[in-house]
């Protein structure tokens, strides 16, 4: 669905410049997955799929069953122990069988792919899919219909399925000289790893509370989009993503994820490569699995000085 663009007062004090934010935090299935997941899994119907399995940290796999489900299909789902027990909650209200398996995304994704072939089930990929990419590049026509020309665009980068189809939708306009600044969380930096090795990279693990940004290797597609658009990489503390978490929750009375957090982190204390640049357009991409209580948790154990 179509969500709103807001322009941010308290993140506009903060970055001294304006700054809208794309609210993908009120799509149905509460994140941005909403759009890559649902068109992948029409097409899977529209080629006459009954089923389909994907592996997710949860927001996919929420946006997967919830899909598959107003398509009439079934849905089994593989997250790793690490999702959170709203994130399985929503995706088994859906309807969907979930299978636990593994302690990262890739040993999910994994048993995904052999499982599919027992299922006789499509694989659904969260982020390397050009049906995927598709899904996500209809967020920039929705920024541009408003008459917003974003400065820069501000995004959190977990497996680069949103970096890419983003950038596929400002190509498809024109908005190519754009700058683009792709944040992580340390322990879920597997973007920056992969531009300082000139290669993908995959991570040993995931360490970073932010777990839905918990893939150990990015799409290639991400990293080929770097050799053609300006695109900074950015990597915050979990800390700085919680307290933005937080922080965002008080001033817009919208909970995200500290996946999400990790963006907001970049402009509330606006970093070193968004200076010269307005409009600031954040993607809030949301997140299903969070509740306050987690977030409270999160900011008992979470180190002040990390």
């Amino acid at each position: 669905m179509v969500t709103p663009l807001w322009e941010s007062r308290p993140l506009s004090d903060a970055a001294g410049v304006p700054v809208f934010l794309k609210m993908e935090a009120f799509q149905p299935v509460g994140s941005f997955k909403a759009r890559g997941m649902g068109a992948a899994c029409t097409s899977a119907r529209e080629s006459g799929a009954e089923r389909v399995i994907c592996a997710s940290g949860g927001n996919a796999g929420y946006a997967v069953a919830y899909a598959g489900r107003r398509l009439g299909m079934g849905v089994t789902i593989v997250v790793p122990r690490t999702t959170s027990p709203r994130a399985i909650e929503l995706i088994r209200g859906e309807g969907a069988e979930l299978v636990v398996h593994g302690e990262s995304w890739d040993d999910s994704q994994t048993h995904a792919v052999e499982r599919a072939a027992q299922l006789d089930a499509v694989v659904i990929h969260p982020f390397d899919d050009p049906q995927v990419w598709a899904g996500h590049a209809t967020i920039i026509p929705e920024i541009a219909d408003r008459g917003v020309v974003p400065g820069a665009i501000v995004v959190s980068v977990g497996g680069g399925g949103l970096l890419s189809g983003l950038l596929e939708g400002m190509h498809a306009i024109g908005w190519v000289d754009v700058p683009v600044l792709a944040v992580e969380t340390h322990g879920a930096d597997s973007f920056a790893a992969s531009l300082r090795a000139g290669r993908v990279v995959t991570l040993d693990r995931i360490t970073s509370i932010a777990t839905t940004l918990g893939a150990r290797r990015i799409t290639r597609r991400a990293l080929e989009w770097s050799g053609r658009h300006p695109i900074t990489s950015w990597v915050v503390s979990d800390r700085a993503a919680l307290d933005a978490c937080l922080r965002f929750a008080d001033d817009h009375r919208v909970l995200v994820e500290p996946a999400c957090g990790a963006a907001l982190a970049a402009v509330y204390q606006p970093v070193a490569p968004l200076r010269g640049h307005a409009p600031l357009v954040v993607i809030v991409c949301g997140g299903a699995g969070v509740t306050r209580p987690l977030l409270e948790k999160w900011d008992r154990e979470v180190p002040r000085s990390a």
